[in-house]
């Protein structure tokens, strides 16, 4: 039984602040302890805790905004991380779960055990002796600089497999494959596929994308420039300076937990993303 709710909120929107007042106050009567991200402190009229998204411990969350949220939220949020329900407000929100208007009803099938539960892998990421924080949807890699060619050697398992001369690659998951690497012109992985994909950005070389069991541990050293960029899920962001930049990426221990109903990946792909106007 859940007994306690995180809720995450786009602060840039005013109905995501309004439904983030009327969730927590429909969940305050339903007996949760509901606790309010830090960030929406002034903007939202609640009784409930503030609490640092970074300390906020519960038995599950609501995001309600776009993927951008929900990414947001899994960079930060302690790990393990607690299943989220996300509920769409952006502009796109292909991992999100229910409309707005849908909200309510989505909580008292949650409270009812009218649920299943998504997982979805995640990667691990390193530079040197460093970890960042791990990627739900891609980590990307660049020189830093735009319109700079970032020149790696990429490793699996510890062997030379090729060389890139690219203006940046992208790593993703199954779950990010639908994202910057598919409009990069990566492939879309199918659920049932244990894998991940690295596509690269405008390659100088002829270097399609290439997919990888999830299990590989892929290395990429950085012959020149001597600076590389690291972005992981858009939110986290590192400039790794070193004599020989290394970044390795291998699958994470830990998952993202989703909140499912009737909905499945196709479901998704029709409505959101591929084949949108089409049956």
């Amino acid at each position: 039984m859940f007994k306690s709710v995180g809720l995450i909120a786009r602060y840039d929107k005013k109905p995501a602040l309004k439904l983030t007042e009327e969730l927590a106050d429909y969940l305050t009567k339903k007996g949760l302890k509901v606790y309010i991200e830090d960030s929406l402190a002034g903007k939202v009229t609640t009784q409930e805790e503030i609490v640092p998204l970074s300390k906020m411990k519960t038995d599950f969350i609501i995001t309600i905004g776009g993927d951008g949220t929900i990414l947001r939220t899994c960079i930060t949020v302690p790990k393990p991380e607690p299943p989220i329900l996300a509920i769409n407000m952006g502009v796109r929100g292909f991992l999100t779960e229910v409309e707005p208007k849908n909200a309510c009803e989505a909580v008292e099938k949650i409270l009812k055990g009218e649920y299943k539960i998504e997982k979805c892998a995640k990667l691990a990421v390193s530079a040197g002796e460093e970890s960042m924080p791990d990627a739900l949807n891609d980590v990307v890699i660049s020189a830093g600089e735009p319109s700079k060619i970032l020149y790696t050697q990429i490793c699996k398992n510890g062997k030379p497999i090729l060389k890139c001369q690219a203006d940046g690659l992208i790593v993703a998951t199954q779950t990010g494959s639908t994202g910057y690497s598919l409009s990069a012109g990566g492939p879309v992985l199918d659920r049932e596929v244990d894998a991940f994909v690295i596509t690269p950005i405008c390659s100088l070389t002829v270097f399609h994308s290439l997919v990888f069991p999830a299990d590989s541990t892929i290395t990429f050293n950085v012959i020149r420039p001597k600076d590389m960029l690291v972005l992981i899920d858009g939110n986290y962001r590192k400039l790794v300076s070193v004599k020989e930049p290394m970044l390795k990426v291998t699958r994470s221990k830990n998952v993202t937990s989703f909140i499912r109903f009737e909905t499945d990946f196709y479901d998704r792909l029709r409505s959101r993303l591929l084949f949108k106007g089409t049956e």
